[in-house]
Order: structure tokens, then sequence, then C-alpha cells
């Protein structure tokens, strides 16, 4: 009975004051909505950074598509569609949209798969496996500028250690043009993307992997499945988020990545290696019109392509039921 009359007496006024006792405890203890002028100000610094660093920048972006600017970058007057009529017009736009493709896909998937087996590799214990680590990093940690420029001393037609090896141990008569022969400089510029891609991608998969029960895996080698099986059926089907986490954000990484591309393919006059984001620069600052509307227009239609790119890859893996 006493315990009966505890409980309803939770809900009950005080005599005093006739406010619920449950309502004076969360007085008492601090407990209640903090006013929403109070989470505001705390939110205001992060606000300001984002209207500052997006939102501001994203409002002059779509004004600069839709004005004319001079040779020397004056703003001359609006301009309207024009510019977007004018990129989406251009004749090498075709040609820009399919390397934009193969540059994304490729370096994408390629960085995946090759990530997941060193991911596999690095999570094991053996000796150096912290020397392994520390190399795997070095890509990451390197400026892509430098990076790239070391590439294309690596692929020089006559000087480059690529060639020389090649030549010296008899697999090659001659040098291979790698940025200089159509065939090879899009699998060229691939390998560089690959190679600054990795560490970040395989170090997701590390944690994803380290984040798997142990238990897990060993209940199903005592059941008899094989390592294939573990690895398809438990360690695969656990590592999506990881994967999910990765794959969208190296399609936006590879997509703007602007220091790879430029530097390995700066030799080359035209679009015809070019991806968007190097198609925007030179119509800023290397055509013949040194368009900066056009140029805008053409940030301005990335910036959706991308959107529509990941939009779709989540819509497509589901990722609400991915990341539970």
């Amino acid at each position: 009975m006493a315990l009966g009359s505890s409980d309803r007496s939770v809900g009950t006024a005080s005599p005093a004051s006739g406010v619920p006792l449950t309502r004076q405890r969360g007085r008492h203890t601090g407990v209640g909505r903090a006013h929403p002028l109070v989470a505001l100000l705390w939110l205001s610094p992060a606000i300001a950074l984002i209207a500052g660093i997006v939102v501001f920048p994203s409002v002059m972006l779509f004004q600069a598509s839709r004005s004319r600017y001079s040779i020397t970058g004056l703003r001359r007057g609006e301009a309207g569609w024009d510019n977007y009529a004018n990129v989406l017009t251009h004749p090498d736009l075709p040609v820009v949209l399919r390397n934009t493709a193969i540059w994304v896909v490729a370096v994408v998937a390629l960085t995946v798969v090759i990530s997941l087996a060193l991911a596999q590799l690095l999570v094991k214990d053996f000796p150096g496996r912290r020397v392994v680590r520390w190399a795997v990093i070095v890509p990451w940690a390197a400026s892509l500028v430098i990076t790239s420029q070391i590439f294309v001393l690596l692929y020089d037609y006559n000087y480059g250690l690529i060639n020389h090896v090649l030549t010296t141990i008899g697999l090659r008569s001659e040098s291979i043009d790698f940025l200089g022969d159509d065939r090879l400089t899009m699998a060229s510029m691939v390998v560089v993307g690959v190679f600054v891609s990795l560490p970040f991608t395989t170090f997701v998969f590390i944690a994803g992997l380290n984040a798997i029960p142990d238990e897990v895996v060993e209940a199903a080698q005592v059941d008899g499945a094989s390592g294939w099986q573990r690895w398809r059926m438990i360690i695969l089907p656990l590592l999506r988020p990881a994967l999910m986490i990765a794959s969208v954000l190296n399609v936006i990484y590879v997509f703007n990545s602007f220091p790879v591309i430029y530097t390995l393919n700066d030799r080359n006059p035209g679009f015809s290696h070019d991806t968007m984001i190097t198609f925007m620069y030179k119509l800023a600052f290397k055509s013949q019109e040194k368009d900066v509307g056009m140029s805008a227009a053409t940030g301005v239609i990335n910036v959706l392509l991308i959107l529509v790119v990941v939009v779709v890859y989540l819509k497509v893996i589901n990722w609400r039921e991915e990341t539970r």
C-alpha cells in the first residue's frame, strides 16, 4: 500500500504551491526546454560559417552565371540564360562529359576494389604493419600538385623513370608517350587519381572492418563457412555503411579533382582530355573567349550534376537501411 500511495503522489499537486511535484522536480534539477534564442545563439558561429563559405559564394556564382563579362573580367550587364545555352551547345561538351564519366567511374571503382584488398591486409597482424600503414598515408599527406608533378616526371617521354626502366630491361624498344598519346592520356591520369584516393578509402574500410564483431565471424567459421563465404555473406554486408561513405565521398572528391587533371593535361591543347572541372577553368582563363559567365554557368551545372549523381546513388542503395 505504501508503494502504491507513493506512486500516486508523484503527479499530485503540492499543498503549498499547487504545482505538480513532477514540474517542481524538473525545476529544481534544471531539466527544461531551452529558449529558441539560446539555441540560435549557440548555433550562430556554425550558421555564419555556412553562410559565408557556402551560401554567399553559391549566390554569387549563380549571379555570375547570368551576367556578361568583358575579356578583362568586368561585368557588363545581364545575360539571362544565354550562358547556360552557350555551355549546353558547346561543341566540345559531349567529349568533356564522356571524359568526366570515364574519369569518375574508373577512379572510384578501382579505388574501392584496391582499397578493400589493402584494408583486408592492414587489419591483420604482421611484422611491419605500422610502417605499411604510414606508407599508405603518404599520398594523402602530400600536396596533390606535388604528387601530380612527380608523376609528370615519371611519365616523361625522354627522361621519365618508367620509360627508362622499360627500355633498360628490354620490355620496350622505344619510350611511351603516356601524356601525349590520346590513347594513353586518360589511363595515365586514372592511375594518378587512384593513387591519391587510396589512403582515405583504405582507412575508411579499416575502420569499418575493425567495427565488425569478431564473435560473428568466429561463429560462421565454427559453422563451417569458408573464407570466401565469411567474406561475402558476413563481412561485406556489415561493411556496407563504410562502403557507402567511401563511395559517395570519393565521387564528390574525384569529380572535383582539379589539380591532378590540370597538372597532367596542361600540355595538351583544346578540351579532348578535360573533365567538367578543368573545362570550367579553361573557359574562364585559357580559351580564346575567356568567358567568365560561361565558366560560372558550367560551375552551376557541375554542382547540379554531382547532386544528381549522389542522390541517385543513395536512392539505389537505400542509404537509410544501410546506415542503421
